[in-house]
């Protein structure tokens, strides 16, 4: 079995299953979903200064009675922050809603069209300041990584896009693996009820005696790829991370690949101009 963390292409440790916080509100109901998500035993919390819940955040980790050092903490740039002195400044704004001294992953929410480079490149100071422990990006498709290379110099070390067996970007997936650049899939259930319901994949977990959702999210575990699912249900948090104690063979991971319909629910990387100035 493998294990239950990814090591990042700058040596830093991540967890591989983690826990979205994506339209929690903020207040009680985030604090409560995040507690008990931690108590469940989740170490990596998902959020972003669009979720607008980072404070929420912020609280449950203070008050969860955990070492800062023993949560993985990840948030995100939002569109309308793009720029190198805006983004710093929206840094120290999102440090401060999470009442926290670094981020230990930073990400760029979206690429836009003409300023993630020198977004990037606020991103670079940030890491090499030790404010951040690793920087990366979502949404990023090839050419947009590959301009962050051309103009920096530096890649990013992960890479989170929307993920699931509906919508399995290979051309992508290789690219990053090339780079050694790490995956994580947000929606990897894809947030609609009816892929747990698809055939395939009820019979495989019948087979197995796990429930759909932990089929799908061992599938993109074994595949190397960390999984970011969300839910404020504590009995859906113990399902979902109940996933290190099975393996799916090789012509069940091969049936499941055979889903893929390049269908998402996603915006489209180049495309996606929301909030952009």
């Amino acid at each position: 079995m493998e294990n239950k963390t990814i090591t990042l292409s700058n040596g830093v440790e991540m967890p591989m299953l983690g826990f979205g916080t994506y339209k929690i509100p903020d207040g009680l109901e985030v604090i409560d979903s995040v507690t008990n998500a931690i108590n469940v035993g989740y170490r990596l919390i998902d959020t972003a200064w669009f979720y607008n819940n980072e404070k929420g955040v912020g609280r449950a980790i203070k008050n969860s009675g955990m070492l800062r050092s023993d949560i993985f903490l990840t948030t995100k740039l939002w569109n309308s922050h793009h720029g190198y002195d805006i983004t710093l400044h929206a840094f120290d704004q999102s440090l401060k809603n999470l009442d926290t001294d670094y981020i230990d992953l930073y990400l760029i929410h979206w690429p836009g069209k003409d300023k993630f480079v020198d977004t990037w490149r606020a991103f670079i100071r940030l890491y090499e300041e030790g404010r951040v422990n690793a920087i990366g990006v979502c949404n990023f498709l090839d050419t947009h990584i590959q301009t962050l290379f051309d103009q920096t110099g530096m890649m990013p070390m992960l890479n989170q896009i929307e993920l699931h067996p509906w919508l399995w970007r290979q051309n992508t997936i290789e690219y990053c693996q090339a780079f050694n650049i790490a995956l994580q899939a947000w929606s990897p259930l894809m947030r609609a009820g009816k892929m747990l319901e698809v055939e395939t994949i009820v019979n495989i977990a019948k087979s197995h005696n796990k429930t759909p959702a932990q089929i799908i999210l061992r599938w993109e575990l074994q595949q190397g790829i960390s999984v970011i699912p969300k839910t404020t249900h504590i009995a859906r948090m113990k399902e979902n991370i109940n996933v290190f104690d099975f393996q799916l063979t090789t012509s069940e991971m091969q049936e499941i690949k055979t889903l893929n319909e390049s269908r998402g629910i996603g915006s489209d990387p180049y495309t996606m101009m929301l909030d952009f100035e």
